[in-house]
C-alpha cells in the first residue's frame, strides 16, 4: 500500500511540475516541505492518504530517477506511442507513463507490477480510455525491454 501511495504522490508532483512549468525537483522540495509541516504521520489532505517514511523515500527515488534520465525515458515512450505526440496526449496519461517506465528501467519492481499500478493510476486520474491506452503502451515497452535483455545472451550462444 505504501508504494501505491508513493506512486500517486510522485504522479501528483510530476503533474504539478509539468502544469506549472517548474523544475521537478523544486516542486518536489516544496511538496516535501508541505508534508513535513503535516507532522509525524505525514498526513495531509492535499496529498491523500497518510504516507510513511518508506513511501516518501520511494517517491523521492522515483522522481529523482526520472529527472536524471528524463531524455532517454521520454525517447523510449516516443518510440512506443503510435499516433500521438506528447503535446497531443493527456498530461495525466503521459505522466503515468513516465513514472511507470522509470520504475521499469530503474527499479527492481516486476514490470508487470509497474504496469498494473500504472493502469490503476490512469483509471483513477485519467479519462475513460486511459487505462487501456497506458496498458497498450507499457506492453510495447515491456517487449522492448525483454528483447534487449535477451539480445546479449543470444549472441553468446
Amino acid at each position: 500500500m505504501a508504494r501505491r501511495r508513493a506512486r500517486e504522490l510522485a504522479f501528483r508532483t510530476l503533474f504539478q511540475s509539468e502544469r506549472g512549468a517548474e523544475p521537478l525537483l523544486e516542486v518536489w522540495r516544496s511538496v516535501r516541505a508541505d508534508l513535513a509541516e503535516a507532522g509525524d504521520e505525514l498526513e495531509d489532505d492535499t496529498y491523500g492518504d497518510p504516507l510513511d517514511r518508506n513511501a516518501i523515500e520511494f517517491a523521492d527515488a522515483l522522481l529523482r530517477a526520472y529527472d536524471d534520465d528524463r531524455e532517454r525515458l521520454d525517447d523510449v515512450l516516443r518510440e512506443n506511442i503510435s499516433g500521438w505526440t506528447f503535446s497531443q496526449m493527456s498530461q495525466t496519461d503521459l505522466n503515468v507513463l513516465r513514472l511507470a517506465v522509470t520504475e521499469m528501467f530503474h527499479f527492481d519492481t516486476a514490470p508487470e507490477v509497474a504496469i498494473e499500478m500504472a493502469v490503476r493510476a490512469a483509471k483513477k486520474f485519467g479519462g475513460d480510455e486511459s487505462g487501456r491506452f497506458v496498458n497498450g503502451v507499457l506492453a510495447k515497452v515491456l517487449r522492448v525491454v525483454r528483447e534487449a535483455r535477451q539480445a546479449p545472451s543470444a549472441k553468446g550462444a
